[in-house]
């Protein structure tokens, strides 16, 4: 096992995702050595799983420019989101598809040739007065549409495609550079080094911290927990979205393109009850806004079902014809999944965890910034971070439908861009390698082989989901968050002592999903403790003891922002006690156009 083979590559990318594949797109067409690190095919990565659209102010259906299309951006991030990165991701949003279209992604179409959009969530016309399309689609499948297109230019750019290995952990220098990854290959259960001069994680969200996910099994925060253990702070963990339309005992996500094309909220009345809370955008609300109206009606009574606990999507007077045209997949997912046909009746559905707005922090560029020197933003040499394992703190307390994809896209290219460009000038050698490379890879793997005694990998990794969910759900009260915190650390005590009954080496998959754990740990443990510490409501960090009368004009919902417009910043050292926490500015500056001020959120 001692024996580790060491390769050397310009670039190493951790994840084949849409912001890995497409920053290794720029990569390989500018002729750099580029490796693709990916634990699953890249067609199955999670980007896969996206339904309703990319973000552009491409104007096709109605007016619209990129300065609304930041406002709302600013709006629905609760003033938690860096005003100069979401300049840089809205103008950039229109370049960004029509590249995507040019690469040949099949996007629905207007009579006239355009590119259809349809309405989103918080997506607004001239600062907020009326709902807009300006989500780019190709039906309600855009994302695999996307991840296919990307991963037919990277085959086009003779990219190369790692796959089925999972990254292990992140090689820093004696001067605190990341010079590459040790990685296993999951059909050998051999370990790797894999020297890089630049390295750009990509691994996607940690969903699977949570019992009620639409992330797939994969989504296991794996760069997280590389991050973490290196000593990179981890950025706005306590904001976690849920999208409001998961099926009802399923959790599968049916796309906010539903209600972008019409669809309604009902509750156990027949009510469209939306129209109560947000008057102007009604079912087109943001996504934190109408996930907390939707427990509101639960928790009043006005549920659906037997036990009162879901609220009913109403599709099927959008007529057949549309439904199978624009939503073919919620369809089957309706059939498939809560035995219901759409076009005739109304499906169950409920609040489900979707999307990490924290995550590693970074720049515009995609490089990985930490505190260091009294500067909260200075720049970690050789590693940049892209999509949602990041946290360039665009989408801030509660991300816009459509911009995720968006994100990936923007600052994929980006990242690629500015790698391109750094190297440029970069010596024609690799950084030394520290002796002890792998040394902390080769220990973690040998304490699982040489475990004679101990707890399976999945029960203690669903007892962390249990206790996710119940302790840092839709809402939160401060004393369920502080008895969260003590189940996480004990949870931490209980990963240390998992065992792995089958030692074999070839696709042993156990292995890796014991090692996925001790990434899944550190999302938990971050999210939790950074949530605790967060004395306020905002976006989707919704706390009931902060809760003010909302009838009040003048004051938010119980936002401070007085003392809490600040980002978080967790630290895994000194985890016992639950990490160490720092906070650091928003960025209210934007590149060129005006601030936008903070407000209270009305829809």
């Amino acid at each position: 096992m001692a024996n580790v083979t060491k390769r050397k590559f310009d670039v190493v990318i951790v994840g084949a995702g849409g912001s890995g594949m497409r920053a290794s797109l720029q990569l390989s067409r500018a002729g750099l050595n580029v490796a693709v690190l990916t634990k699953v095919f890249p067609t199955r990565s999670h980007t896969v799983a996206a339904q309703g659209g990319i973000g552009a102010s491409l104007g096709n259906m109605s007016e619209d420019n990129w300065h609304y299309h930041f406002y709302d951006t600013v709006k629905g991030s609760d003033w938690l989101g860096d005003q100069d990165a979401i300049e840089f991701m809205c103008r950039e949003a229109p370049k960004v598809v029509y590249d995507l279209e040019h690469m040949g992604m099949p996007f629905d179409r207007n009579p006239d040739g355009t590119i259809y959009q349809r309405p989103f969530g918080g997506h607004t016309a001239n600062y907020g007065e009326k709902p807009v399309q300006r989500a780019c689609a190709a039906a309600d499948r855009t994302g695999h549409a996307m991840l296919h297109t990307l991963y037919q230019q990277n085959v086009a750019a003779r990219t190369s495609f790692f796959v089925e290995w999972m990254a292990q952990d992140l090689i820093l220098d004696a001067d605190g550079d990341c010079v590459g990854v040790t990685a296993i290959e999951m059909e050998t259960g051999d370990v790797h080094i894999l020297e890089a001069k630049t390295t750009l994680m990509a691994t996607g969200g940690a969903g699977r911290i949570y019992a009620a996910s639409t992330n797939a099994f994969i989504n296991t925060g794996d760069g997280l927990g590389m991050a973490a253990r290196a000593g990179i702070p981890l950025e706005d963990m306590e904001f976690w979205q849920f999208h409001p339309t998961g099926v009802a005992g399923a959790g599968v996500l049916l796309t906010e393109g539903c209600r972008g094309e019409g669809a309604i909220l009902l509750n156990s009345n027949g009510e469209r009850f939306m129209e109560r809370y947000a008057p102007t955008l009604k079912d087109l609300a943001p996504r934190d806004f109408v996930s907390r109206c939707m427990d509101q009606e639960i928790k009043e009574g006005r549920g659906c079902g037997p036990n009162k606990d879901y609220v009913m999507l109403k599709l099927d007077h959008l007529g057949a014809d549309t439904i199978h045209k624009r939503l073919p997949s919620v369809y089957e997912i309706g059939v498939n999944f809560a035995n219901v046909d759409i076009t005739k009746e109304p499906i169950p559905v409920v609040p489900t965890i979707h999307y990490q707005m924290g995550g590693i922090p970074t720049n515009i560029n995609g490089q990985v910034v930490i505190q260091r020197n009294g500067n909260d933003n200075d720049v970690l040499n050789g590693l940049y971070a892209v999509g949602e394992c990041s946290c360039v703190s665009v989408h801030g307390a509660n991300r816009l439908g459509t911009n995720s994809l968006l994100d990936l896209l923007v600052f994929g290219r980006a990242a690629g861009n500015h790698i391109v460009e750094s190297l440029k000038n970069a010596p024609k050698e690799h950084k030394k390698l520290p002796a002890d490379a792998a040394d902390k890879t080769l220990a973690r793997i040998a304490r699982l082989n040489d475990s004679t005694t101990g707890e399976y990998a999945q029960t203690v990794a669903n007892d962390i989901r249990s206790a996710m969910q119940q302790h840092a759900g839709v809402f939160r009260t401060q004393a369920s968050m502080d008895e969260g915190v003590k189940k996480i650390a004990e949870l931490r005590e209980r990963v240390k002592n998992i065992t792995l009954k089958d030692k074999s080496q070839t696709f042993n998959t156990a292995r890796i999903e014991a090692l996925e754990v001790e990434n899944l740990i550190e999302a938990a443990q971050a999210t939790i403790v950074s949530a605790a510490a967060r004395k306020e409501c905002r976006g989707a960090h919704t706390v009931s003891d902060y809760e003010k009368p909302v009838d009040d004009p003048k004051t938010p919902m119980g936002r401070d922002d007085a003392n809490w417009m600040k980002h978080t910043l967790w630290y895994s050292e000194d985890h016992q006690k639950g990490g160490r926490l720092d906070y650091k500015a928003v960025k209210l500056k934007p590149l060129t156009a005006e601030s936008v001020p903070p407000k209270v959120r009305t829809f």
